[in-house]
């Protein structure tokens, strides 16, 4: 630990009665706090939920932290017959207990970061709850609860918390260098506190920027969990700006991000609550960035095809009547009809073509009345002119606005065989 770090002589700053931190006392948050009272271990609330609580909010994920050893925390459990499951947290402290056989919750040792290579940290326990908190990323993360409310905070995060300010604890760059993936979380949390888009300590800035390469060690997919968050909280648009300009683009998989056609999409379309995928849309340039980033940050299937389907379809589209085009993009989809019109949806939230949004939502699909039975019943012989007849049949009816009956596109189905024959 920093020995000239300023920190609190007495932690506790604050006692919680308010209505979301007595709401967090289920009766399986009751019964861990009996096991590890009867044992005489000490357990508070860590991190995040802290935070929350502090801020008004309710309290979402509840992880706890205690001066218990995991051998000390599998004794106890395993006598009084509670089951443990996820084992794969114990060398770093963890251990899961099921309470009730109701709730999972995860309760890790104090610990000091004896080895840390920027991703992977050798980890020593401790009894004191100080150095623990030493340890952690952020100020306004480093903060404990009792379960008396007592507020426990040794390094001025509840400060922080109150004038919306995003700290490391400590000096910021042997944080980072402990683990780069704090550079995103440093981003995520400045988006769930900051009051204003771009009020960020330059100094802080300077320290991230120096440390960007860092990021190309980390995986993608711990990249992404933290970027998808930053992307759904607020200023996502100057978020993703800034992190472009301290030089985090070539890490995380955009090495040439186009930044007008991202100005141009916050200008027209960021009060239409985007995804996460149309930003990102906005800075590639074309299919074959979006297959590169999709390798850097490997999104689920729906994101990766949403980002390729925004790319291909941003563009101004020539049809007889403007939502056409768009129908036809749902009715002759190849993907999952419910995944197209979400898709579709958001195509137009990236436009900021309002209008059609709110037609497109209002918009009761048709049905294409023909089947591969209504050809066989009509004396068309099976095989693969099918699909084709089927094809042309259905934008024949769409482009009558879908006026036409079953028998009125099965009088059509002579000239349409003429016409797959001749091409």
């Amino acid at each position: 630990m920093d020995q000239n770090l300023k920190c609190r002589d007495n932690p506790v700053v604050l006692v919680l009665e308010s209505p979301e931190f007595k709401n967090i006392f289920t009766q399986e948050v009751l019964d861990l706090k009996q096991l590890f009272d009867k044992y005489n271990y000490e357990i508070r609330i860590a991190g995040g939920a802290v935070r929350d609580l502090l801020m008004g909010q309710p309290a979402k994920d509840l992880d706890f932290a205690t001066t218990a050893t995991p051998d000390q925390m599998k004794d106890m459990f395993s006598k009084e017959n509670v089951r443990m499951i996820n084992m794969s947290g114990e060398k770093h402290g963890t251990i899961t207990p099921r309470i009730n056989d109701k709730e999972n919750f995860e309760v890790t040792t104090l610990r000091i970061d004896l080895v840390t290579d920027g991703r992977h940290a050798e980890v020593e326990f401790t009894k004191d709850w100080k150095l623990d908190a030493n340890r952690r990323d952020l100020t306004i993360n480093s903060m404990f609860l009792g379960f008396d409310g007592s507020v426990y905070d040794y390094f001025y995060g509840y400060d922080d918390l109150k004038n919306h300010r995003v700290a490391f604890v400590g000096d910021a760059d042997v944080r980072i260098k402990e683990d780069y993936l704090r550079i995103m979380r440093y981003f995520r949390f400045y988006g769930r506190i900051a009051e204003m888009p771009n009020n960020h300590e330059q100094e802080t800035l300077n320290i991230i920027r120096n440390n960007v390469a860092g990021l190309q060690n980390v995986s993608g997919e711990r990249i992404w969990m933290e970027l998808k968050k930053i992307l759904q909280g607020n200023f996502a648009g100057d978020l993703i700006k800034t992190m472009l300009n301290v030089g985090i683009g070539q890490f995380i998989g955009i090495p040439n991000p186009n930044i007008t056609e991202l100005e141009r999409l916050l200008k027209r379309s960021k009060h239409l609550d985007l995804h996460p995928m149309s930003y990102l849309a906005a800075l590639l340039n074309d299919i074959d960035d979006v297959t590169l980033l999709n390798a850097r940050l490997k999104f689920s299937g729906y994101d990766r095809d949403m980002t390729y389907f925004i790319v291909e379809h941003r563009e101004d589209k020539e049809a007889s009547r403007p939502m056409l085009p768009y129908e036809k993009l749902i009715l002759n989809t190849k993907i999952k009809q419910k995944d197209a019109v979400e898709y579709v949806q958001e195509v137009l939230k990236y436009r900021g073509d309002e209008n059609l949004l709110e037609q497109l939502k209002n918009w009761e699909i048709p049905i294409f009345p023909v089947k591969g039975k209504t050809l066989k019943d009509n004396g068309v012989p099976p095989g693969k002119m099918y699909g084709r007849i089927i094809e042309k049949l259905k934008n024949i009816w769409i482009d009558n606005e879908y006026k036409q009956t079953c028998d009125d596109l099965v009088k059509l189905i002579p000239s349409v065989i003429d016409e797959c024959k001749t091409k």
